[in-house]
């Protein structure tokens, strides 16, 4: 009987230490940074990768004012304290069929939807462009010192670029200041989302935007619909897709062939990237041999923003574009 337990304990033994050894080279291969010497140079055709790195503001800079409104849109390009390159926002479908700047499904978390409609989960699809322009699409927003400012307003007090925004006013009014970079996402699936892709081809197409917009969705059927009907729209990798990359670059396969033009990725997000270290110059380097851009989200951090400037990221995307644009002009001077 000892010598049953003998042998249990030695395979229980055995079996943690190589748990602990399989952790630890996760771990380190989580925490690994590249060094900027090992980014290699490709020729490319990818209209994303300038020879920079672009300074993306996400959801439209909504560390700084409320996400996917006018009010930040407008932040971002008049504060004369920074500049950015790539405007990055999400799109839901109204029941009349407008694209609006939403990211969530529901619309709880960023307005007064509660109080103006009577009821919690009210999503952008079941109500027409015009009642969802009676919100407050500031309600909910919190600043870095705690503060709510615009949480008071309501009915005629709520400022017209505190309301919701359709891609039409948001891209009128960015397109006259200068010609910006996008990476849009349709939020809707299946049949919704679909639509969604219709008419956001026809906004860019009829404003020559094709080539500065990277379309991106977390569907595969709806990204399925965008490669067979509108080939010509640059897309980003959905999370197969990114999973696929990652094996084919760490593994060096020689016959990889990326159906997408853009990586965009997570970097530092904690759980949900902890298996997955997406910034290293390997990365870099496989996407770039591959003609791929590689944009990274969200990257908060000036560490973090500060390393990927360094092994030439294509495209930071940052709640705070203010802040990562600092970090580069910092860069930059040293």
């Amino acid at each position: 009987m000892k010598k049953v337990l003998l042998i249990v304990a030695r395979i229980l033994g055995a079996l943690l230490v190589l748990v602990l050894l399989a952790a630890l080279c996760v771990f380190l291969m989580y925490r690994h940074r590249s060094s900027p010497s090992d980014v290699k140079q490709y020729a490319t055709s990818n209209p994303f990768i300038t020879g920079g790195t672009q300074i993306s503001a996400h959801r439209a800079g909504g560390g700084i004012m409320p996400e996917e409104t006018m009010m930040a849109l407008k932040n971002c390009t008049q504060d004369v304290d920074f500049t950015i390159d790539v405007f990055e926002f999400d799109l839901h479908m109204t029941r009349d069929g407008v694209l609006v700047l939403l990211h969530d499904d529901e619309l709880d978390r960023t307005s007064d939807s509660i109080a103006v409609f009577g009821r919690e989960h009210v999503r952008a699809e079941e109500m027409t462009y015009e009642e969802l322009r009676r919100l407050n699409m500031g309600a909910q927003f919190v600043t870095d010192s705690g503060e709510r400012p615009y949480a008071g307003l309501s009915g005629d007090e709520v400022p017209d670029d505190l309301r919701i925004v359709s891609l039409a006013d948001a891209l009128d009014y960015l397109e006259g200041i200068r010609s910006y970079y996008y990476i849009i996402e349709i939020k809707n699936g299946g049949e919704l989302g679909c639509r969604g892709v219709d008419q956001l081809y026809r906004e860019l197409k009829e404003r020559g935007l094709l080539d500065r917009a990277v379309f991106g969705t977390f569907h595969g059927e709806v990204s399925d619909y965008k490669d067979e009907t509108y080939p010509d729209l640059a897309r980003g990798a959905y999370a197969r897709e990114v999973v696929d990359f990652y094996l084919a670059a760490v593994t060096g396969r020689k016959d990889y062939n990326p159906p997408f033009t853009v990586l965009q990725l997570p970097f530092n997000l904690g759980r949900s990237s902890y298996y997955l270290n997406l910034g290293t110059a390997r990365i870099i380097n496989y996407a770039h041999a591959h003609n791929l851009a590689v944009q990274f989200w969200t990257v908060n951090n000036e560490e973090d923003m500060a390393y990927l400037l360094s092994i030439s990221a294509d495209c930071i995307m940052s709640d705070y574009p203010d802040r990562l644009y600092r970090v580069k002009m910092g860069a930059v001077s040293d």
